[in-house]
Order: structure tokens, then C-alpha cells, then sequence
């Protein structure tokens, strides 16, 4: 357990840092307020966790270990992002709708609530 612990922190320390580099990367040649940024790492963590959920399917990719440290420790540390789109063409795969839609619209509304809940919070004090 200890080392899986130490592989997916490796893995996520990696991602972080791949996060703050493409998004600073995107930032200089980007200087609008839209969010770039974000979602140029979002949308690359995205292709990242299909091709690399991809390869597992195909074989290519057997080992436990490598596939922890890509999967929910890089692509983890980049985004969480690209777990909740793979989560969702899983689910869409499979054809359940409902949970589909379910869990798209709870993450998304639970999430703006959070987020602003957490503000209030914050101005309240």
C-alpha cells in the first residue's frame, strides 16, 4: 500500500508541475480574460486519460503500478478534470443515461455551490 501511496504521489507531483507549466506557457501567449489556461490543461488532461485508458484496453499497458501513476496520479495532479470526462464516456459507453445525466448535472451544480458557499464562508468572517 505504502509504495502504490508513493507512486500516485510521485505521479501527482509530476502533474502539478505539468499543470503550472502548460498553464503559464498558454497564459503568456493567451492574454485575454477568458479562462485558456484552464481549460487548454483540462482538455489536454482529457486526451491524456483517453489514450492512456485507451492503451490499457488495448494491453499495452498491464502494469498496476504505471497505470496508478498515470492515471490518478499524473492526470490527477494535472486535473481532476479529465477523471470526471472519463467517468462520464464510461457511463455514456455503458449507455446509462440517467447516471449520465445525474452525475454531470450534480458535479456541476454541488461544484458552483461549493465554490460559492465557500465565498460566503469567507466574506462572513
Amino acid at each position: 500500500m505504502f509504495k502504490t501511496l508513493l507512486i500516485i504521489g510521485l505521479g501527482s507531483f509530476c502533474g502539478g508541475i505539468f499543470r503550472f507549466l502548460l498553464a503559464r506557457f498558454v497564459q503568456h501567449h493567451f492574454l485575454w480574460t477568458f479562462p485558456f489556461s484552464t481549460m487548454a490543461v483540462n482538455i489536454a488532461g482529457c486526451l491524456l486519460i483517453g489514450i492512456f485508458y485507451g492503451l490499457f484496453e488495448r494491453g499495452n499497458l498491464l502494469n498496476t503500478d504505471l497505470r496508478s501513476f498515470l492515471t490518478v496520479g499524473l492526470c490527477g495532479g494535472f486535473t481532476t478534470f479529465s477523471t470526471f470526462m472519463n467517468e462520464n464516456f464510461m457511463l455514456l459507453r455503458e449507455q446509462n443515461y440517467l447516471y449520465f445525466m445525474s452525475y454531470t448535472i450534480l458535479c456541476i451544480v454541488l461544484g458552483l455551490t461549493a465554490v460559492y458557499v465557500g465565498h460566503l464562508i469567507i466574506k462572513a468572517l
